[in-house]
């Protein structure tokens, strides 16, 4: 699904190069749930930022879906963030005034998708925030805001979730129900799951890790989850299609 040869990123201010990645290869699968671990410079978020489109390497090729990503206009890759890729953050990144149901909307907005309240309130329910769809993120808990952006970022069915800290904020009992859901999101609608983290704990959560030092691959390995997080309940089946 995400095949990157020969990655690099460089930054340039004056006569400085700051080499963020070196030349990499990396190769994740559809249906992976995957945490890539470094510690801060490691390379991890501008990592993520080229696989989720936000950002094009210096040099090598991406591959999104069997597609070259690297090359594309700034409107093109626009439109692959828009319907195949969810974001979640650390940091949520919610709208202080919309209520989960309008910020969950926002994106379906952008496509122009029709029922669009019909969609929204599917995706809330899928993480457990049916009771909650009119509430501001003030009258929200940090665990219930995370649900929301997790809401808002399946909402357009996406193939890949690129999952940035996103415990970071919470404490470990809300940690855990988080990380349950991206669980049931892997599990049962087979979505990709990428973690980028500093932390191991949470990376054990996954079923393989990635490491980076410097900006480049230190590490590769399988994993077997160790780390019990409370049960999520079953997904619905996935679509077939886009939102109508």
């Amino acid at each position: 699904m995400i095949e990157l040869k020969g990655i690099s990123k460089v930054y340039r201010t004056g006569d400085v190069s700051i080499h963020a990645l070196h030349p990499l290869d990396l190769e994740i699968k559809a249906g992976e749930y995957v945490a890539i671990i470094g510690p801060s410079g490691s390379g991890k978020s501008t990592l993520m930022n080229i696989v989720g489109c936000l950002d094009v390497p210096t040099s090598g090729r991406y591959r999104l879906d069997g597609r070259v990503i690297s090359t594309l206009s700034d409107s093109a890759l626009a439109r692959v963030r828009n319907r195949r890729i969810g974001f979640v953050f650390q940091s949520f990144n919610l709208l202080p005034r919309l209520t989960a149901l309008e910020q969950v909307e926002v994106p379906l907005i952008y496509r122009g998708a029709r029922n669009r309240k019909k969609l929204a309130r599917q995706a809330l329910a899928d993480v457990g925030l049916q009771n909650r769809i009119h509430h501001r993120p003030t009258q929200l808990s940090g665990g219930e805001q995370q649900r929301v952006a997790i809401a808002r970022a399946i909402v357009g069915r996406p193939s890949l979730i690129l999952a940035d800290e996103p415990t970071g904020a919470l404490d470990t009992a809300t940690s855990g129900e988080i990380l349950s859901i991206f669980e049931a999101l892997n599990r049962d609608l087979g979505i990709t799951v990428v973690f980028v983290t500093h932390d191991m704990d949470i990376a054990h959560h996954t079923r393989r890790i990635v490491k980076l030092r410097d900006g480049r691959v230190v590490g590769d390995d399988a994993n077997v989850p160790r780390i019990p997080v409370p049960d999520a309940p079953a997904m619905p089946a996935a679509s077939t299609g886009p939102p109508p």
